[in-house]
């Protein structure tokens, strides 16, 4: 009896090593996974707008001969000019700086002192060239604007974005079938944007005073997205 257990054991050993051997190069092995193919480009969208928002800024620069004196005058025409701006629509009025320094002359000798005071403000585009008229009637010297922007700036670049996915789906597309295949799910979407762009030139803003021209804007939007490819 041992004997004969002994000779199974034998053959199932010999029929083992037989089957390893005979057994094709990597057969029983995990298939690697196929590479992924991938399609990546970049949309662009971009909505053209006619701005209806004026930004600027005005100062009043005052001299004396003390920085006293010199801050006190300032200080008096200040308040005239913020009662000008608010009485022409500006709204936001937002103090941006007060500077005084000396005003020096020839070898060194100072000759009075100087004193600075800027507010910004918005109004709309077509009272923009009234108001500036009423700011330097009520005294200011330094005007710096308009910064022209929309109030619905952020519709504005959400309808760049959504026309930016539309465009990159598009290319993606074409590039998908040049290659004999066909376009998956969105992998990776990111986004990149640019401030908004003066076009053309449009009519000036209604009013008799300084002309302000409001032209048209382009929001543009870009995005890079990766689509499967199948």
């Amino acid at each position: 009896m041992k004997r004969l257990v002994l000779a199974a054991a034998a053959l199932l050993a010999l029929a083992a090593l037989a089957g390893v051997i005979g057994r094709p190069e990597g057969a029983g092995a995990a298939d690697p996974p196929a590479t992924d193919r991938t399609v990546t480009v970049t949309g662009v969208g971009a909505v053209r707008s006619t701005p209806d928002r004026a930004e600027m800024s005005f100062g009043v620069e005052s001299h004396a001969p003390t920085a006293q004196a010199a801050l006190a005058a300032n200080a008096a025409a200040m308040r005239r000019l913020l009662d000008a701006l608010r009485d022409a629509g500006i709204g936001e009025l937002q103090t941006q700086s007060v500077s005084v320094w000396p005003r020096w002359a020839e070898q060194g000798r100072t000759d009075g002192y100087v004193a600075t005071n800027t507010v910004s403000g918005v109004t709309a585009v077509g009272r923009a060239g009234a108001a500036i008229d009423a700011a330097v009637g009520a005294g200011a010297n330094q005007i710096y604007g308009p910064s022209l922007t929309s109030d619905d700036a952020r519709k504005l670049y959400e309808q760049a974005l959504e026309a930016a996915v539309k465009d990159a789906r598009a290319r993606a597309q074409t590039l998908a079938g040049a290659a004999g295949g066909t376009l998956g799910r969105v992998l990776t979407i990111a986004e990149s944007s640019a401030p908004p762009m003066p076009l053309v030139e449009k009519a000036a803003a209604s009013d008799a005073g300084t002309p302000i021209v409001p032209g048209q804007q382009e929001t543009a939007a870009t995005v890079t997205v990766t689509f499967a490819l199948a």
